[in-house]
């Protein structure tokens, strides 16, 4: 065993046994407080109902697995303690991504952040194993560990910024047949509120859960402006933007809803027959790189393998 091998296991085990240092000193300040003399007392003056929720509630805590126990309260003092540190504008911006994303209501923006930081740390002590282990030069070391730093806190925002890709063309491509579905409901006699609740029944899309989110927010007592201008800020796409905005003018000025969506949706489904046209254009533009790359040499080996090996035994 080499002495880079031998480093690195020694950066390793010394990473993970901070963690469960960190996690045993969090579960031994949360368990300060709850020691089996501070519990029994807690039991006095109390009947016995209150005291089987108690104990259920403990024996739920001893049953989860160690890791849990152990490491659960050391990444929650890590994102409390990296979220207080972290400007406030930055959060804004990473919660405005995960409204994009439709995970505002399932991640934190300290969460994320705490996993660049993470990723930060472990690309810097990767680095580090690198620079230290003696097979590359100083500047290479360096150089290796900055990129690797850059790369763990880069890839949280990347993992993000993708969903939020992922979620953007997923709407556009259900926008035309959620306005079809909508046009014809009111058209119909039903109104915006109920064809919206059509929507939601017929479709399980991210622009399902859009229309459902702003539903909900209409039930429970938020104005139709204000609905639809949240569902506006929450996706952010264009196409859907657009369709808002037209949707809370003709609610002002009292124009019929059936053809404003009437309209609407015949010109997203002409926008989408352009994106279709657009993408089939750029495919040969994409193709011609794997076609280079990876075809073409290996339709050059089998053609001029054999030639180049007669033209050796000849000369």
């Amino acid at each position: 065993m080499d002495d880079s091998s031998i480093l690195i296991g020694a950066v390793v085990a010394t990473a993970g046994l901070g963690v469960i240092t960190a996690g045993l000193i969090s579960a031994r300040s949360e368990r300060r407080g709850g020691s089996a003399a501070a519990y029994l007392h807690s039991l006095d003056g109390v009947d016995h109902g209150d005291a089987e929720v108690q104990l259920d509630d403990f024996s739920q805590r001893l049953a989860k697995p160690f890791l849990d126990r152990i490491l659960s309260p050391a990444i929650a003092s890590l994102v409390a303690t990296v979220g207080s540190v972290t400007p406030s504008d930055h959060r804004v911006r990473i919660r405005t991504k995960l409204a994009q994303a439709g995970l505002d209501l399932r991640r934190r923006p300290e969460e994320i952040i705490a996993a660049q930081a993470a990723g930060a740390v472990l690309g810097a002590l990767l680095g580090l194993a690198v620079l230290f282990s003696g097979s590359f030069a100083t500047l290479t070391g360096i150089l290796a560990t900055a990129l690797l730093v850059a790369l763990g806190a880069f890839a949280p925002m990347a993992w993000l910024s993708r969903k939020v890709d992922d979620r953007m063309q997923a709407i556009r491509a259900d926008l035309p047949d959620t306005l079809d579905l909508l046009a014809i409901s009111v058209e119909a006699g039903v109104g915006l509120e109920g064809a919206m609740a059509v929507v939601t029944e017929r479709f399980h899309s991210p622009l399902a859960d859009e229309v459902g989110r702003t539903l909900q927010e209409m039930g429970l007592g938020l104005t139709r402006r204000d609905a639809l201008g949240n569902l506006k800020q929450r996706s952010q796409v264009p196409e859907l933007s657009s369709f808002v905005q037209a949707l809370i003018q003709a609610d002002a000025l009292g124009m019929p809803l059936g053809r404003v969506l009437k309209v609407q949706a015949t010109e997203m489904r002409s926008k989408r027959r352009q994106w279709a046209r657009e993408r089939a254009a750029k495919l040969p533009v994409k193709i011609l790189f794997p076609l280079v790359l990876c075809i073409f040499p290996a339709v050059m080996v089998v053609v001029l393998g054999p030639a180049i090996s007669q033209l050796k035994g000849a000369f």
